[in-house]
C-alpha cells in the first residue's frame, strides 16, 4: 500500500482544514486507517482511526470533538476534516494503514505516507 498525504498549508486559528490520504496497492478497503502528527521538537503522535468498513472512529481528546475521519473505498481515500485549529494543532501530519481497527500506537500501523504539514496562525 502507497500512501500520500496532502491537503495542508497555513491557516488562521480558527480556522479549518480537510486532510486528505490517497492510498494505492493492495486491496485498501480491508486495512484500518489512522492519522498522526509529529510538532516540533515532539514525538508522533496519535489524532483519529478509521475501520476498514468506516462504521468505526476513534479520535485523540486533543481533537475529539472538533475533527472528523472519513473514509471513501472507492476513490482509495481517508480524510481529516479539522475545525477550530489552534497553535497546538501545527504540525506534520501522516496518515498509515494497519491491520488492527482503532490502533493508537506507531508499530501497529504497516504503511505510512511521507506527511503534509500543517501550520496554525494566531
Amino acid at each position: 500500500v502507497q500512501l500520500q498525504a496532502s491537503g495542508g498549508g497555513l491557516v488562521q486559528a480558527g480556522g479549518s482544514l480537510r486532510l486528505s490520504c490517497a492510498a494505492s496497492g493492495r486491496t485498501f478497503s480491508s486495512y484500518a486507517m489512522g492519522w498522526f502528527r509529529q510538532a516540533p521538537g515532539k514525538e508522533r503522535e496519535f489524532v483519529a482511526a478509521i475501520g476498514w468498513s468506516g462504521s468505526y472512529t476513534r479520535y485523540a481528546d486533543s481533537v475529539k470533538g472538533r475533527s472528523t475521519v472519513s473514509g471513501d473505498n472507492v476513490k482509495n481515500a481517508v480524510y481529516l476534516q479539522m475545525n477550530s485549529l489552534n497553535s497546538e494543532d501545527t504540525a506534520v501530519y501522516y496518515c498509515a494503514a494497519g491491520r488492527i481497527t482503532g490502533a493508537r500506537r506507531d508499530p501497529e500501523y504497516a504503511y505510512w505516507g511521507q506527511g503534509t504539514l500543517v501550520t496554525v496562525s494566531s
